[in-house]
């Protein structure tokens, strides 16, 4: 895509001065955020410069998983479609926010997200002291689910509904190996947190996607390397106690969807059968967490659908557009206003009309 590398750190733009996106058509917003032991933070919101004449008074914030960045154009125009105001939140150190001196993906705590997504809904106009009437869904894939499904438990009546796109509830090795791992893990987190664990990915999940493999999707790979980045202890461990909270089970008070594929297989040699199927997630285990989220909860799979469904073939995508439609016009778009009741006059003429076919007698 010919996106530019990850720039060094300079001054960050005020955070009311929205500039030129790398996507055609948008532009940024760069968040600053309070310094960590690395030094400057960011975050940046991206969106339509112009967006669609349709406005159903919604607007939607999505997230992005681990090794990832908002370069979804295409989620943006589904979105639009159905009149909603689409913004999309690189975090700190990952994409469009990753700074040289930053190591990709780091954190300690998800909860630390809470500034972004904050700051983020405030630029939106959803601050703690706005009223703008306007209904707010958050959207989250893989990580991503996870961290909006962990923040809109502790901010109960902010969120309207919730769109998690194969939303990472539980590890790949589901509870009892997640426990396993959760000591270790957890001990080399307090020695040495920035040290590297094993990394498995062997770059089948980029393969699938990729336009310069088997897939049909440009990116920038300094943002999202086909291998992958080196996973941390410590943001290891954080994931871990997100996914034990999921276990003791959240309380959202907001109807949820949730996208999963309908299968899915460890990436342990490739085939074609991971161009149709989810090859980051364990989706039973995931299944076993979504009744956990809330207490009004959709569960969509989508057979042939890859990890994040919105990049799935065609077919399979124009399946998930339906069924968010058809979610979204039960549970999120404002109702339609009610007709004026007819005077008796009125039903006397509706009945003159089928009755003769007539247009007589109007007024």
């Amino acid at each position: 895509m010919g996106i530019a590398s990850v720039p060094e750190v300079g001054p960050a733009p005020p955070p009311t001065q929205w500039v030129t996106d790398v996507l055609p058509g948008f532009e940024q917003l760069t968040l600053p955020l309070a310094d960590d032991d690395e030094g400057a933070v960011v975050a940046t919101l991206v969106r339509r410069v112009q967006p669609g004449a349709l406005d159903a008074g919604v607007d939607l914030l999505y997230v992005h998983g681990w090794i990832d960045y908002f370069f979804q154009t295409h989620l943006a125009d589904f979105w639009e479609s159905l009149g909603v105001r689409f913004h999309a939140l690189d975090l700190r150190k990952y994409g469009r926010s990753l700074r040289a001196h930053q190591t990709p993906g780091f954190i300690t705590d998800l909860r630390a997200y809470d500034e972004e997504i904050g700051a983020a809904l405030a630029a939106m106009g959803h601050g703690t002291d706005a009223g703008t009437g306007r209904t707010l869904v958050l959207m989250g894939h893989s990580t991503g689910g996870l961290t909006v499904s962990l923040w809109a438990d502790r901010h109960p009546g902010v969120a309207d509904a919730l769109v998690l796109n194969a939303p990472w509830l539980e590890f790949q090795t589901r509870y009892l190996g997640r426990r396993v791992l959760e000591g270790p893990v957890r001990a080399q987190a307090a020695v040495a947190p920035r040290s590297h664990l094993v990394n498995v990915d062997q770059g089948f999940y980029a393969r699938s996607i990729s336009r310069r493999f088997e897939g049909e999707w440009d990116y920038d790979e300094s943002w999202r390397p086909d291998l992958g980045w080196r996973a941390t202890p410590a943001w290891l461990a954080a994931v871990f106690s997100g996914h034990e909270r999921v276990a003791h089970g959240l309380a959202i008070d907001a109807p949820i969807i949730v996208l999963l594929s309908a299968h899915s297989i460890p990436p342990v040699r490739w085939s074609d059968e991971m161009k149709r199927t989810d090859t980051v997630l364990d989706v039973p285990g995931i299944m076993r967490r979504v009744p956990n989220l809330g207490t009004l909860v959709t569960l969509a799979r989508f057979e042939g659908a890859l990890h994040d469904v919105t990049l799935s073939t065609a077919d399979v995508r124009a399946r998930v557009w339906a069924e968010l439609t058809r979610w979204f016009h039960a549970y999120v778009a404002p109702p339609e206003a009610p007709a004026p009741p007819r005077t008796f006059w009125g039903r006397v003429r509706d009945v003159f009309r089928v009755s003769t076919g007539s247009t007589a007698g109007e007024g």
